[in-house]
């Protein structure tokens, strides 16, 4: 989809933040050939004064600052506030102090402000929606201005009242006279940063505006401020700390912009229709915003349409399919959807994905598409949706053997469950001497490096679990919907007990069934193991810290994870006495008792939230 073109027009008063600076360095500036692209000056006490501009930094004298440079700058500047930040009267520019444990100014940001029109061109049909619209991006990508911007279209073009609460007079400027950027619109200052959620209730309170602009929400105040006024009927535009929507998710302080995250346990009904786990994470409200938008350069934004669609989605582990807004440097703006290529938006651990194979028999896994990227197609046909039909003699042997099991696969879930490994397995031939058999039938069975392939059947087991342990181990294993070409059954134990039909088919077949008491990371690698004979009861297993790694790849989880397997290994089983591990949060106490798990040992956790930690006891 293509939109015409944007016309953008730069305003930028940058001889008034010239005139701030010592005569030497505005001399140097002002000869500069890339003035026009300055970002910011950075006047440091004992420094070199550095003119930054995109992508690079320069000195812009040999001589260092001294502090009667800086403070000749701080005196043709209005008054810092309580956020260390100060302005020139009618224009955009910010001056931010650093301090030394005195309180005396030792350093300073001299950033230049840009009011730039026409930079919203790419969502304008979501400004005049009338929709709350939430900005995020890192520092430095442009929130600010956009939302200048924001603020100036709503008030000229669209005829709204608007009221903006600037805090830091980054959006109107300095001084008591706002600057014509923002058009129409009304500005209300802040006395000091931690009241800006009380100026934000008085600007509806008083003023009556249609719409309300706010920059950088910070605080739970702040949050919960942002979502009266949305109940109000005003329309909130927005920015918030962090690069994208998984951050907020991630935020307790700011998750409610976005709806707020509570635990839920669901009955044994509900888990079994969402073939998930009976705890699970879901929203709390309707988020304070509508929309959403990913600022990930000047010329891309990434929209979320419906922000409470795409956190639903996210919480139930699914991939959204937001839209990617590009602009070309002529101007034209294109509309596309992509699907993220790495689960959770990117957050999670990717790990090394097996051999692609070609399968005769049941539905072939093809090459990638053109489109989709290594990464998705790599987890396989039911995840990517792609499937490349049979013979109609292959096929109708396919449909009646699927036929007899549909009713069973139906009812497969994906329980994640914590309990001790226990892995059986029911009399029947191995799988080696029906790999063999099917091997004489043709039917490929070894990878790329000549090992011998094993179709595994899984019947009640998390399949994103067992991708995640096939993958992080490397392991000669194929997952498989067809029973005829199957070598082994993978199960839940209570799924076999419950399910005699199961049984009589495989034994019919000579289909071997192996069991896993739970659908756990640590049992299912374990059930794995002892079905390609790898795995030696007696002796733990070498531990690789990716399997562990269920979610997200943070400083936090890997260090918990360590601590814990140097306690096993270094305490627990050398010495065979109990250790209490440091306090985690839930989640990351869930990865260090599958760790522990394991080591074939035993955990719990004890005390109150936020202290709440494991105790590992020796076998």
């Amino acid at each position: 989809m293509n939109n015409p073109a944007i016309n953008t027009q730069i305003t930028d008063d940058l001889s008034k933040l010239l005139e701030i600076l010592p005569g030497a360095i505005r001399q140097r500036l002002q000869q500069h050939p890339q003035l026009n692209t300055l970002v910011e000056v950075v006047l440091d006490l004992g420094r070199r004064p550095e003119a930054r501009f995109p992508g690079k930094a320069e000195y812009l004298s040999d001589e260092p600052v001294t502090q009667i440079d800086i403070n000749d700058c701080i005196a043709r500047v209005g008054d810092f506030g309580g956020d260390n930040r100060a302005g020139i009267e009618q224009t955009l520019h910010r001056i931010s102090a650093i301090r030394n444990r005195r309180g005396e100014i030792i350093g300073l940001t001299c950033r230049v402000g840009r009011a730039i029109f026409g930079t919203i061109g790419m969502i304008r049909d979501l400004v005049e929606s009338g929709k709350s619209i939430l900005m995020l991006g890192r520092p430095g990508v442009g929130k600010t201005t956009a939302l200048r911007e924001i603020a100036r279209v709503l008030a000229d073009d669209l005829e709204k009242r608007v009221v903006i609460i600037d805090t830091s007079n980054e959006i109107a400027g300095d001084g008591d006279v706002p600057h014509p950027a923002i058009g129409r619109a009304r500005r209300m200052q802040v006395a000091r940063p931690e009241l800006q959620h009380q100026v934000m209730i008085e600007a509806v309170e008083n003023h009556m505006p249609e719409v309300i602009v706010i920059d950088e929400i910070g605080t739970e105040l702040e949050a919960l401020a942002a979502r009266t006024i949305a109940e109000r009927g005003v329309q909130l535009v927005g920015t918030a700390h962090g690069n994208q929507l998984e951050n907020l998710i991630k935020n307790p302080t700011l998750s409610d912009l976005v709806g707020g995250i509570q635990s839920v346990t669901l009955g044994d009904e509900e888990a079994r229709r969402r073939g998930s786990q009976k705890s699970v994470l879901e929203r709390k409200a309707p988020p304070t915003f509508d929309i959403a938008v990913e600022m990930l350069e000047r010329q891309r934004w990434v929209v979320h349409e419906h922000v409470a669609e795409t956190i639903d989605s996210l919480l139930r582990g699914r991939q959204p399919n937001p839209q990617v807004r590009t602009v070309s440097e002529t101007g034209k703006v294109t509309i596309t959807h992509e699907l993220s290529s790495t689960d959770f938006a990117g957050t999670f651990r990717r790990t090394p994905a097996l051999p692609k194979l070609d399968r005769k028999d049941g539905f072939l896994i093809d090459n990638p598409p053109i489109g989709r990227s290594d990464a998705t197609w790599s987890k396989g046909w039911r995840s990517a949706g792609q499937m490349r039909p049979l013979p109609s003699t292959d096929r109708e042997r396919e449909l009646s053997n699927q036929q007899q099991f549909e009713e069973l696969w139906n009812q497969s879930l994906e329980a994640d469950l914590e309990s001790e490994a226990d892995v059986s397995s029911l009399g029947s031939p191995s799988f080696r001497s029906l790999a063999a058999e099917k091997g004489d039938r043709g039917e490929p069975r070894f990878g790329l490096n000549g090992e011998d392939l094993l179709y595994v059947y899984p019947y009640g087991v998390s399949r994103h679990q067992l991708d995640q342990v096939i993958q992080t181990l490397r392991l000669p294993v194929v997952l498989t919907k067809d029973m005829d070409n199957a070598d082994a059954v993978l199960a839940l134990r209570s799924h076999v007990k419950n399910h005699s039909k199961l049984r009589q088919i495989a034994k019919a077949r000579q289909v071997p069934i192996h069991t896993v008491k739970s659908s756990s990371i640590p049992q299912i690698a374990r059930g794995l193991r002892r079905m390609l004979d790898m795995d030696d009861p007696s002796s733990p297993d070498a531990t690789n810290l990716d399997l562990y790694l269920n979610r997200g790849d943070s400083d936090d989880e890997i260090e918990a994870l360590e601590e814990a397997r140097l306690a096993v290994e270094q305490i627990v089983i050398p010495k065979g006495q109990p250790v209490e591990l440091l306090p985690r949060s839930a989640s990351v106490r869930k990865m260090q008792h599958e760790l522990v798990e394991h080591y074939h040992l035993k955990s719990r956790s004890f005390g109150e939230e936020p202290n709440r930690r494991l105790r590992i006891y020796p076998a």
